[in-house]
C-alpha cells in the first residue's frame, strides 16, 4: 500500500466498525525513552550501558520481557552471567529502578510519527470506534498518550497488564473487542510488528501494519498481514 487511494485499504476500512491501534512503533517513536530509562537503570545497578540498536530488537513483548532481555545482554557482556537464572537475580532491583526512571522521563525523548493524527482523525471521521492496545504497562501508556495529545481519540486504552496475557496472544484483542462491543471480524488491528499480526490472526481480526516501527529487527513486509502503510495518513 503505497498511496492513500489504495482500493484494498479503502475496501478493508469499509468493512470494519472499529480499529484497535498499537502504541510503541505505531503511533509514537519511544525508542529514545526506552534508551534513556534503561541506561539510567543500568548506571544505577553499576552495569554496562546498552546501545539503542540492541534495545530496538527487544521491544514489543512487554516491559518484563524487555528488561530480562537487556539484563541477559549486558550481564553476558560483562562476564557476570551466562544464563537466565543468574540474570534473574538482578530483575527485582532492575524492575523497580526502570519503573521509576521511565515514569520520570515518559514522553520526553519520544515523538509522534508524522501522519498519525491525520490518520486517527480520518478513522474517527468514518465513524469508527477506536481503542489503543499496547503491551506497555497501563501506567506508562496513559501518561504518554496524554502528553502527546493522543488520548482524546480513544474510547478505551488497555496496557500489557490489563489482561492475563499479552500480544501475540489473541486474548487482549478479544477482550478489547468485547469492551468495544464489536465483532473481531469487523475490528481492524493496526500495529507495527509480528506480535500485532499474530494476535490479530488468532483473534479473527483483519490487520494492517506500518512499515516504520519495531519488528524485532526483522522486515515487517514478511509478516502475514492484510496490508501495509508507510504512514497512518494513508488512512485518510
Amino acid at each position: 500500500m503505497s498511496h492513500a487511494a489504495d482500493p484494498m485499504l479503502s475496501s478493508l476500512l469499509s468493512r470494519v466498525d472499529a480499529v484497535i491501534v498499537d502504541l510503541d512503533g505505531t503511533m509514537v517513536d519511544t525508542m529514545g525513552d526506552f534508551n534513556e530509562a534503561i541506561n539510567r537503570m543500568l548506571r544505577e545497578l553499576a552495569l554496562p550501558a546498552i546501545e539503542a540498536l540492541h534495545i530496538e530488537h527487544m521491544v514489543g513483548k512487554g516491559s518484563e520481557h524487555l528488561l530480562r532481555s537487556v539484563l541477559k545482554h549486558v550481564l553476558a557482556l560483562d562476564g557476570i552471567a551466562q544464563d537466565a537464572i543468574k540474570s534473574e537475580a538482578y530483575y527485582p532491583a532492575a524492575w523497580a529502578s526502570y519503573q521509576r526512571h521511565y515514569l520520570a522521563i515518559n514522553g520526553q525523548f519520544a515523538g509522534v510519527y508524522r501522519g498519525v493524527e491525520d490518520g486517527l482523525k480520518a478513522l474517527r471521521a468514518r465513524g469508527l470506534r477506536l481503542a489503543c492496545l499496547t503491551n506497555k504497562p497501563t501506567d506508562f501508556a496513559l501518561p504518554l498518550l496524554k502528553s502527546k495529545g493522543l488520548d482524546g481519540y480513544f474510547e478505551k486504552v488497555f496496557g500489557g497488564d490489563a489482561f492475563e496475557r499479552k500480544k501475540p496472544d489473541p486474548l487482549p484483542l478479544l477482550k478489547t473487542c468485547e469492551a468495544l462491543g464489536t465483532a473481531p471480524a469487523r475490528t481492524l488491528m493496526l500495529g507495527d510488528s509480528s506480535n500485532d499480526a499474530q494476535a490479530a490472526r488468532a483473534a479473527g481480526c483483519p490487520v494492517v501494519l506500518v512499515t516504520y516501527g519495531y519488528n524485532h529487527g526483522a522486515p515487517v513486509q514478511a509478516v502475514d498481514a492484510d496490508g501495509f502503510v508507510d504512514s497512518l495518513a494513508q488512512l485518510t
